[in-house]
């Protein structure tokens, strides 16, 4: 059977496509134990293109290449020709599939190349995170610090980097249409803490994303449904925020701590702005091993009052038409505070 054979695709918005996979009951990539239906297609994944005449920008290869192979063909068959990939982190979903684009222009922040460059033989052998190898990696072969500006066809898209789930975020904005590509900065139901140590940078770099004020917000791990209607509203980054602060709490409390994540967030899920689904139970579960085995509650001093000066800043910064540089700068300074705070 082909293994792209439970992929869906949708035209959430004008120019962009989602190359959806995962959730499906029964469906597994293959029989032995391995990380794509571990880590992508038990959550559901999305890959996306932003496509514009005969150009299109591929975020994320999905999580082999017959999964690229297909995207690229589907792609093809609109009339596109020239291919920009964009990596919005390291992780092994979201790069597996670029062999189907090895001929192609490659785009990642600095952070995600030095990931990919370090773990390159450990990826491609299959000894990092067990099958399947990925082989070969391709790596990047253009690379940013802070932000790039790229045209695809006639739209304007900027590639911001992130500390949110991982160190090397790269989220994609579109500002004609208010779109944020979030990569795994965000996920529904929950986002999954690899780096708990981090944690007071994620929660001011999702300040950061709130200030740009989304209309509609696409993540990586969704609900496909949610996706082809056109995604999630800002509210999502709240939620997402939210969730991180009633970890804090919890690593202090161990009713709370033992709750299940139906519980855990059931005012997000009232509200509308979180939706259940059963596998995330073992995402939260994981999340509060990690967080308190860190003990990152110190890590969040002060962190509502500087969120909330972060999204103030954001705002005057996009009123006055800053450039993203000086957004970052101050981002930067923002979290060595809370370090410094944090080891006070």
């Amino acid at each position: 059977m082909s293994p792209t054979r439970h992929m869906r695709v949708s035209n959430p918005h004008q120019n962009i496509y989602a190359f959806y996979d995962g959730r499906i009951a029964g469906h597994r990539f293959c029989p032995e134990p391995n990380w794509v239906d571990q880590g992508a297609l038990t959550l559901g994944i999305a890959s996306y293109a932003i496509v514009s005449g005969s150009e299109a920008l591929v975020y994320d290869t999905h999580v082999s290449v017959p999964h690229a192979t297909f995207i690229r063909a589907h792609l093809e068959a609109l009339g596109v020709t020239n291919f920009t990939v964009v990596y919005s982190h390291w992780h092994l979903d979201h790069v597996a599939g670029t062999e189907a684009f090895k001929d192609c222009t490659v785009i990642s922040n600095a952070k995600t190349a030095a990931h990919l460059a370090a773990k390159k033989t450990s990826i491609e052998d299959a000894s990092l995170e067990g099958l399947p190898a990925i082989s070969p990696l391709v790596l990047p072969t253009h690379i940013f610090e802070l932000s790039m500006d790229l045209l695809i066809g006639g739209l304007e898209v900027q590639l911001i980097k992130c500390n949110i789930h991982s160190d090397d975020a790269t989220v994609l904005w579109l500002p004609g249409q208010r779109i944020l590509l979030a990569g795994d900065t965000l996920e529904d139901t929950i986002t999954y803490i690899g780096e708990p140590d981090h944690l007071a940078d994620h929660v001011v770099d999702l300040a950061r994303l709130a200030g740009l004020n989304p209309m509609h917000i696409l993540p990586n791990h969704c609900d496909p449904d949610i996706i082809a209607a056109g995604g999630y509203p800002a509210s999502f980054i709240k939620a997402t925020s939210d969730y991180l602060a009633k970890l804090k709490v919890a690593t202090g409390d161990k009713k709370m701590s033992s709750l299940a994540l139906k519980d855990f967030i059931a005012a997000q899920l009232a509200s509308g702005s979180l939706h259940y689904f059963l596998p995330y139970e073992d995402v939260h579960r994981s999340n509060i091993a990690m967080v308190s085995a860190q003990g990152a509650g110190t890590a969040f001093y002060d962190l509502e009052h500087r969120s909330q000066k972060c999204v103030r800043f954001c705002d005057k910064t996009m009123r006055q038409n800053k450039g993203l540089e000086q957004l970052a700068d101050f981002i930067s300074a923002s979290v060595a505070l809370e370090r410094d705070a944090g080891n006070a």
